[in-house]
């Protein structure tokens, strides 16, 4: 009896023993409203976060596998150390031109089965979390393969999701997918399945307690970049690597490490409100620039033909004429698209570019990103996939002038692509072009690894509005979910803004489109890019109000502070941006009816300030209004309309 007496008394004190200890290391933000807990529990790594004390993530697995041991269970705690870090920062191609960064960091070591040694550092900054892991070498092996992550995260039950899926690899036009060209559903149930998994970023609404915002960013030719998956747990999604059918089935789904080295960081952005997820700066304060920029580079607006004009306006006629809208509209750039190998050629393309230089426009030039990975036919081909190809090809463009190109057609995150996304702007950079990606992956923290890098597409674009009835139909609800989702994690070359009301070169019979013009123009302000294609068309120059000429000339690309005003994904969207010292606030929604709104506009206090809106039948006019004293402003956006507030 007394030995039994004692071994249950041993067996207590071990439980209550790893209960106390179960908790290993804790952190909180700058401002302590962010907490974020690590537990050592049955040899696996997990942590929780929360926020003015309510749980926001639950008890959520850490670690990853690789081919010479694993880290995802059988783990031990060996320490754990604490830091701050803080720095300002200056960059113009992302959504706050300065930034002053603060967070306290700590990492926790643990040890393996095999005796091999892990670390996760944490920063946490008022609203934000981001870690990532760093293997030590392991005996003799200074290599390893990173087959797959078991970071997850583990949701409250009354979470509901904004997610937009991975498309099936090798589908689509010419089997160019994954492009992260997918739609999303709002506030859909949590653990809802898609059959290939989920695209960073991710958004969830945490009930009456918040947002998260889930990302990665750091990612460069050393890693692959991941996506988000539902597990059997519905409440728990999980960092998954890329499918092995992507790339025509070329290259690995893991990433190949140096030993000691460090995977991407992920981010966890929260927040009690949407304001924090808005004008979070996360995905660039925790990466530094890969390398010098060879020259200054610029940035702003450019025209360009191919978004209605399609395919028969390469010719050097045709180019000529966006050459001149461009010119009378004050804008940087013209983009010539895809074929213009074909159809103007190598020696015209030389006399091309002498004209806009003239009027002092830069050129822009399409490329097709190579011919192996899928069947995209469109020219030039192969010139972007070798290095001695590239470099040949890009000497050859800047002796002629050009001042950047667009990448098209990659299709895939292994790291075989996102070492050719690098190699590309490395390359580029040597030779003082500024590189911008269409049909490609989210960019993750790009903006400030790399300095002529001028923004991607990675979203349902432009280009789906003139080809897709079901697009155009929903052209404002996707609109709404942007700021809050793709566009405040990295720059999104969205190339819209269309005076047309139907999108064609005709501007009649087909295409129709659903938006009002202050809708359109609000979307100037809402989408985020350094170089930003505008779907401005030569007859647009008399057949457009002139208040509406104007404001495209006078609206910026780059933004030194952006500033949530108010909205809700999928439903209304109202952001402010202020470039210098001029402040532009637009809104839109997606709604089926008028949305009668009271915002708060500091900035605008006791201003007399430009507004472009629209009446009830959907025509835009622009008038003079008077914010009163407390920067109080009552607006009504039509349905499927927009407004725009400037000074």
């Amino acid at each position: 009896m007394i030995k039994l007496f004692l071994k249950l008394s041993l067996a207590f004190s071990i439980l209550i023993m790893n209960t106390v200890f179960a908790q290993v290391a804790e952190i909180s933000s700058p401002d302590g409203k962010l907490k974020l807990n690590v537990f050592s529990e049955n040899g696996k790594a997990l942590y929780n976060v929360t926020f003015q004390g309510e749980t926001m993530l639950d008890k959520s697995p850490l670690g990853l596998v690789t081919n010479e041991s694993d880290f995802s269970k059988n783990l031990k705690f060996i320490d754990s150390k604490k830091n701050k870090v803080s720095k300002n920062y200056t960059n113009e191609k992302i959504k706050k031109s300065q930034v002053s960064y603060t967070a306290n960091t700590l990492t926790v070591n643990f040890t393996n089965a095999d005796n091999f040694n892990i670390g996760i550092e944490f920063q946490v900054s008022d609203n934000n979390v981001a870690f990532r892991y760093e293997i030590q070498p392991m005996k003799d092996r200074l290599s390893a393969i990173v087959q797959s992550e078991i970071t997850g995260y583990r949701f409250p039950s009354q979470t509901t999701t904004f997610l937009s899926p991975m498309m099936k690899p090798m589908t689509g036009f010419a089997r160019t997918a994954p492009s992260y060209e997918s739609g999303y559903k709002a506030d859909a149930e949590l653990g809802t399945k898609a059959d290939y998994g989920y695209v960073f970023p991710g958004l969830f609404h945490i009930g009456n307690d918040g947002w998260i915002l889930l990302s990665e960013t750091g990612v460069n030719s050393l890693y692959c970049a991941s996506h988000l998956d539902t597990t059997s747990e519905k409440n728990l999604y999980q960092v998954a690597y890329p499918n092995m059918a992507e790339n025509n089935g070329f290259g690995s789904t893991g990433a190949a490490i140096s030993l000691p080295g460090k995977t991407p960081w992920r981010t966890i952005t929260i927040g009690d409100s949407l304001k924090p997820i808005v004008e979070t700066t996360i995905p660039f304060d925790v990466v530094e620039p890969m390398y010098e920029p060879s020259q200054k580079y610029t940035f702003g607006k450019s025209t360009w033909s191919w978004i209605l004009w399609q395919d028969n306006s390469m010719n050097y006629e045709d180019q000529s004429l966006f050459i001149d809208l461009a010119s009378k509209l004050g804008y940087e750039y013209i983009l010539i698209d895809a074929l213009w190998d074909k159809n103007i050629g190598k020696e015209r393309m030389k006399d091309l570019i002498q004209y806009p230089k003239s009027k002092n426009v830069g050129v822009l030039l399409w490329y097709n990103s190579n011919g192996a990975a899928n069947d995209a036919p469109m020219g030039p081909r192969n010139k972007m996939s070798s290095s001695i190809e590239r470099k040949k090809e890009m000497k050859w463009l800047k002796d002629i002038g050009v001042k950047g190109l667009k990448v098209d057609f990659f299709g895939g995150d292994k790291q075989e692509t996102m070492r050719l996304y690098e190699d590309i702007l490395s390359d580029a950079n040597d030779f003082g072009l500024k590189i911008i990606f269409h049909g490609a992956t989210l960019p993750r923290g790009w903006e400030v690894m790399y300095p002529n890098y001028a923004g991607s597409e990675a979203v349902l674009a432009s280009e789906m509005l003139y080809f897709s009835e079901d697009v155009r139909k929903q052209e404002a609800f996707f609109a709404t979910l942007h700021p809050f989702i793709r566009n405040t994690v990295g720059s999104m070359e969205f190339g819209g803004t269309f005076p047309n009301k139907y999108l064609t070169k005709s501007n009649k019979d087909k295409n129709k489109r659903y938006t009002t013009d202050g809708f359109q123009l609000a979307t100037a302000v809402l989408f985020q890019n350094p170089v930003q294609m505008f779907g401005i068309m030569p007859n647009n120059l008399t057949d457009a109000p002139k208040f509406q000429l104007d404001f495209m000339k006078e609206v910026p690309t780059l933004w030194d502070e952006t500033v949530f005003i108010d909205g809700y994904p999928g439903k209304y969207s109202v952001i402010a941006r202020r470039h210098q010292n001029q402040w532009f606030v637009a809104g839109i929604n997606a709604e089926k009816t008028v949305k009668k709104l009271k915002i708060n506009l500091p900035m605008f206090a006791a201003k007399t300030v430009k507004l472009i809106n629209d009446d009830a039948q959907g025509n835009s006019s622009e008038k003079e209004v008077k914010v009163n004293a407390k920067g109080e402003f009552n607006v009504e956006i039509q349905p499927n309309g927009g407004f725009v507030l400037r000074n």
